[in-house]
């Protein structure tokens, strides 16, 4: 039986990937995204509701004829504080609230590794306390709050939360690495760069999201941790970068705490786009169990951070004459520099 999916925030970075991943599994697909919808390949194929999760009506709209519904949409953390918390509370109810009016069965919610701050121990369980830092961790654990409190009350509501995915179409804080890696220069990072630090492939999490909305109910209502099975250091991941741009160039470790106190300050001023949960636990071990996912889900991630970083840059390379200008605040768009580009000079 074809299932109907609506997918909120299906312009953005995972929508597009996600909308990729299920069509040819011969799923029916309405898109919800107050962004414009620009896939020439897929566009046709699928419903595209322009609208703001934050809005009942254009969320109703969405909604019909729905059968599971997967919880993309969030402003992410270099939004106003106003609207990260709209959209990613507010908006996470007023999906909930719709989907419960239009008796949809299953609600996918993507939430994120940032709901456990800055960790104090590793591997990270899903049974951890959430401290969410800033705006987007904080509004990221009071959405997975009213999640709960709706699978309480019934829905099927698997919650996931993912490490930064990277792949494919993945700009934001990582088209710095690229920029200066294509352009043969080295590239600084925080502390020593020794730190096991674990991402994940957007196409892993589309398979997860796959898995969450096919087998039975009782596998995946549940809240499960996502992320790569192989990775390594900040320092030897970013370097693979490095070494595929051909340059000879290196990572390059710059004192923590000095630079920390100085993004502070740039970040306050609105100079750099790093925030705070970035440059924080960048330079610390950052790795969760995925033994939760991998048991109850059967999760198999294809891709290690490795993988992903370099068929990352490779579509960064094929397509980067099309996005020179940063100045973007989602995944899809390179994020504005500011006063860190004047460090190019230096490496």
């Amino acid at each position: 039986m074809t299932q109907h999916y609506l997918i909120t925030g299906g312009a953005g970075f995972l929508g597009i990937n996600l909308i990729r991943h299920l069509l040819p599994r011969g799923a029916k697909i309405t898109s919800l995204d107050f962004a414009e919808f620009d896939y020439p390949d897929v566009q046709n194929e699928i419903t595209i509701v322009r609208g703001d999760i934050r809005q009942p009506e254009d969320v109703r709209k969405a909604m019909e004829g729905v059968d599971i519904v997967v919880h993309a949409a969030a402003a992410l953390p270099l939004y106003k504080p106003r609207d990260i918390f709209s959209t990613d509370v507010d908006g996470t109810r007023t999906v909930l609230e719709e989907a419960v009016r239009a008796n949809v069965h299953r609600v996918i919610h993507v939430s994120s590794t940032a709901v456990y701050g800055v960790p104090d121990h590793h591997p990270l369980l899903e049974t951890d306390p959430m401290h969410g830092v800033g705006p987007y961790g904080e509004a990221k654990v009071a959405a997975e709050k009213l999640c709960e409190e709706y699978r309480a009350q019934g829905l099927c509501l698997p919650i996931l939360r993912p490490k930064s995915f990277i792949g494919p179409e993945r700009l934001g804080v990582f088209a710095m690495l690229y920029e200066w890696a294509s352009e043969g220069r080295n590239f600084p990072i925080l502390g020593s760069g020794n730190n096991l630090y674990q991402y994940l492939d957007v196409e892993d999490l589309c398979e997860v999201i796959w898995l969450c909305s096919t087998l039975p109910e009782e596998r995946v209502n549940d809240t499960f941790n996502i992320g790569a099975a192989e990775y390594g250091t900040t320092r030897s991941d970013f370097q693979a970068v490095l070494d595929e741009a051909g340059f000879g160039k290196r990572i390059v470790s710059i004192p923590e705490r000095p630079a920390i106190l100085a993004l502070r300050l740039l970040e306050a001023l609105r100079l750099s786009p790093l925030y705070k949960w970035i440059y924080e636990t960048v330079g610390k071990e950052s790795f969760v169990s995925i033994e939760k996912a991998q048991q109850k889900l059967g999760y198999k991630p294809k891709y290690s951070n490795v993988d992903s970083l370099l068929r990352n840059y490779h579509w960064y390379m094929e397509h980067r004459d099309e996005f020179r200008n940063g100045g973007g605040v989602t995944h899809r768009t390179p994020w504005a520099q500011g006063a860190l580009r004047l460090l190019k000079a230096f490496f």
